[in-house]
């Protein structure tokens, strides 16, 4: 979890948590901004024996930072709503951010290459006719998804690489990277991609997250379960290595 604990550790400021919300699919901290995170459910949603969110009620009652070391917790729930605090808490220079879908630079970049994608997307039917060859990874694989356990295999071989964010809420974040080529494009894509330069640090060379922009509004969303596509109030923005250099 060295992405993790090295974004925690860039923190200068605290802010007051002015509100959480944890959704059926979004998970929603507003504090210093608004931060989005997936909500990941435990493997057995039917049971009694998962463990309880820590402090639940009263999560509002602690600041900003408090509540991002939640994403070091192995109870996905709490990870979900530490990563959504560390966003809510990421400023973001506008002077190097570009507001496109991350779908659309994988068209551009992966046409004719082999494109390995960690998490399934919207919009995997249109990308797999614009890219050479497309390996979409998945840990609850369907269709034509390969399962994460091949993940060592066919990253390697990937001349383009897009891991979602959510794997910082299940801990993989660190591996997946480590088993890019290079000389890979590799991009983190996805709500839940923090908007930080140390993911730049790890290897990425390309930033694909989203910045909430009408608070009300897309926590109305969340409260009423739409997904990512559903929402309005919700700013898509990516930012690259090469922009800030």
């Amino acid at each position: 979890m060295t992405i993790l604990t090295d974004i925690l550790a860039s923190f200068q400021e605290d802010a007051p948590v002015r509100n959480v919300l944890v959704g059926a699919h979004w998970t929603m901290v507003c504090s210093r901004y608004c931060g989005l995170a997936s909500t990941i459910a435990p493997c057995n949603p039917h049971t009694h024996h998962e463990a309880p969110v820590r402090n639940a009620g009263r999560l509002h009652l602690k600041s900003a930072r408090e509540l991002a070391l939640y994403a070091l917790s192995d109870n996905p729930l709490e990870a979900g709503i530490g990563v959504a605090a560390i966003n809510s808490l990421l400023p973001v220079d506008d002077n190097n951010t570009v507001d496109i879908n991350a779908s659309q630079i994988l068209e551009e970049r992966g046409r004719g290459k082999t494109v390995a994608l960690v998490g399934h997307f919207p919009f995997i039917p249109k990308l797999r006719k614009k890219v050479g060859a497309l390996w979409v990874i998945e840990q609850n694989p369907f269709g034509d998804d390969n399962p994460s356990e091949s993940a060592p295999d066919l990253i390697p071989k990937a001349d383009v690489v897009a891991i979602t964010g959510s794997a910082l809420i299940n801990h993989t974040l660190d591996d997946l990277l480590s088993l890019c080529r290079p000389d890979a494009l590799v991009m983190v894509l996805g709500p839940s991609t923090p908007l930080s330069p140390v993911l730049f640090e790890h290897g990425a060379g390309i930033i694909a997250g989203s910045r909430v922009i009408d608070e009300r509004c897309v926590m109305q969303y969340v409260s009423q379960g739409a997904n990512f596509q559903q929402f309005e109030g919700v700013r898509k923005v990516s930012f690259s290595r090469l922009r800030m250099e």
